[in-house]
């Protein structure tokens, strides 16, 4: 379909070719290492889970005994299938002898590779049967009570306890939202551990934990079948234990999943050579089990200028684009994302967002793009973020956005209440009832404000990933191009996690999950 925008598809082309670029150099170095996160997500994954008489997570203490014995290069599947051979146990009966301080893993006598790795492979088929049997289990919802229309209505609930979350978020499923996410407590992407059980004491939100996920499914899927329609769950596949959650995410049926090693980096300083290799195993099994992640481009606009910078959302959104095609994940699952975060004393501010907007959908056409309010000019006058969040709103009706984090009222307040959701859930219902079929109704000025906008923000995105392809993509993240926050490559949370594999290294799930394995 010919652009409104009247974008060169050639440039689109060229700054997609350079994404790739970018994305297969990382993948090089992605390939030759690993961490303890993603060491930790193969034994979740293999069915580890628990803690020891300390509360210290069974992974955890089984990985930080390899790690400590230098034996995390060959990998834990290896040391596992080679405990099982040698002692006859479960995967799960040995992490807990470790955790009692009865076994070293390292110091059995060590079967050849290709043993182990037979041992271990009818466990890792029954964990791919379960995640397969969850997806089929949303696909038969999808197909008997169906679901809302897009944009979806998406929400947050954030008390800190998970027993209320659910009293919220069935609340706000009844109002007509189709996504909840639960916010996670304050500061839990710096944990380099997932807490283990229902939890009840989070701050400014609610720990991500198995037992969490597990009730609150059950609660959405309870109240979708009341009111006759699929509510997505969301959490956060980000931070130290990106792909661990991402493994809890897939085993829980989770649907969103927020999930960007660049956000890491950035807003949460997580090592960037840590992030960067636990994003792919995150994405490898948000591919497999058709979660949708959302990426977090919005990010940048809260420390860096929405106008001046919009092309660096851009660059972004085409990086992560190409690191998702590399973990097998569809683009039906890319969610990604850009933010109304314009200053709103800009004239014409409004052309220039639903410019943006329309541009990211031309760009990317079968992406659920995450499109996400205005925050960083929200002043806590409720009548005038009323109005800003309303003409997000039609933007995203307009520009046919996929995934709408609704605005609140009460942003720079406090954390909404149940009546300032349903406010937002009107507000948004009103204006995409009323203007569904607006955007296939207009067209844009040949050179005027709205194509102009767009064809330079892509002009100058595209001279960037040129720019990234030639610096590499550490070096450009040392200089603050994104975002305007600078990371050193040796510097932030989690390096002392990361390390070269070794020959016989290897991870069974990673080829299996991309190769689709039934």
């Amino acid at each position: 379909m010919k652009s409104k925008l009247n974008l060169d598809p050639a440039k689109v082309d060229h700054a997609r070719e350079s994404a790739h670029k970018i994305a297969q150099s990382m993948q090089e170095f992605i390939d030759r290492h690993t961490t303890v996160s993603t060491e930790r997500t193969v034994l979740r994954l293999l069915g580890v889970d628990g803690v020891d008489e300390f509360d210290e997570p069974l992974p955890n203490v089984v990985v930080d005994q390899l790690l400590k014995a230098g034996g995390l290069p060959r990998g834990i599947a290896y040391w596992m299938g080679n405990a099982m051979i040698q002692t006859g146990k479960s995967p799960q009966e040995i992490a807990e002898a470790i955790g009692r301080g009865e076994m070293n893993i390292t110091e059995l006598e060590q079967a050849p590779v290709k043993e182990a790795e037979e041992k271990i492979m009818p466990i890792v088929h029954d964990a791919l049967a379960k995640i397969r049997q969850q997806t089929a289990k949303r696909n038969e919802y999808l197909a008997t009570i169906g679901e809302g229309k897009r944009p979806y209505l998406y929400v947050i609930v954030a008390t800190g306890n998970i027993y209320e979350d659910v009293v919220q978020a069935q609340a706000a499923a009844r109002q007509g939202a189709d996504i909840i996410a639960v916010i996670r407590t304050t500061a839990q992407s710096l944990l380099d551990y997932v807490p283990y059980g229902p939890t009840t004491e989070g701050f400014g939100g609610t720990y991500a934990t198995q037992e969490n996920f597990r009730i609150m499914r059950k609660a959405l899927d309870e109240v979708g079948e009341e009111v006759g329609r699929y509510i997505r769950l969301c959490n956060y596949s980000s931070g130290m234990c990106m792909p661990e959650i991402a493994a809890m995410g897939a085993i829980e049926r989770l649907d969103v999943m927020l999930n960007d090693a660049i956000y890491g980096i950035l807003f949460r300083d997580i090592n960037m050579q840590r992030t960067l290799v636990d994003q792919y195993f995150s994405r490898v099994i948000i591919g497999y089990s058709d979660i949708i992640f959302n990426s977090g481009e919005d990010n940048y606009l809260t420390t860096d200028d929405a106008y001046e910078n919009a092309h660096t959302v851009l660059a972004s959104q085409f990086i992560n684009e190409q690191f998702a095609v590399l973990a097998n994940v569809k683009e039906e699952q890319m969610g990604l994302g850009h933010a109304f975060e314009m200053d709103p004393d800009i004239e014409n501010g409004f052309l220039y967002e639903l410019s943006q907007a329309i541009m990211a959908r031309e760009i990317f056409p079968n992406a659920p793009l995450k499109y996400m309010p205005p925050t960083k000019y929200m002043t806590g006058n409720i009548f005038k973020g009323n109005v800003q969040d309303a003409l997000f709103n039609i933007i995203a009706i307009w520009s046919g956005q996929s995934l709408q984090l609704l605005g609140m009222l009460t942003e720079a307040i406090h954390t909404p209440h149940m009546h300032d959701r349903y406010l937002s859930i009107e507000n948004a219902s009103y204006i995409f009832n009323n203007m569904r079929d607006l955007g296939s109704e207009v067209y844009y000025k040949e050179g005027g404000i709205i194509q102009t906008r767009a064809q330079g923000v892509l002009d100058k995105a595209d001279k960037m990933l040129s720019e990234i392809v030639e610096e590499g993509l550490f070096s450009t993240i040392e200089q603050g191009k994104f975002g305007g926050v600078k990371r050193p490559r040796d510097g932030g949370k989690g390096l002392e996690g990361v390390c070269v594999k070794d020959d016989a290294y290897f991870n069974p799930f990673i080829p299996l999950m991309l190769g689709g394995a039934e």
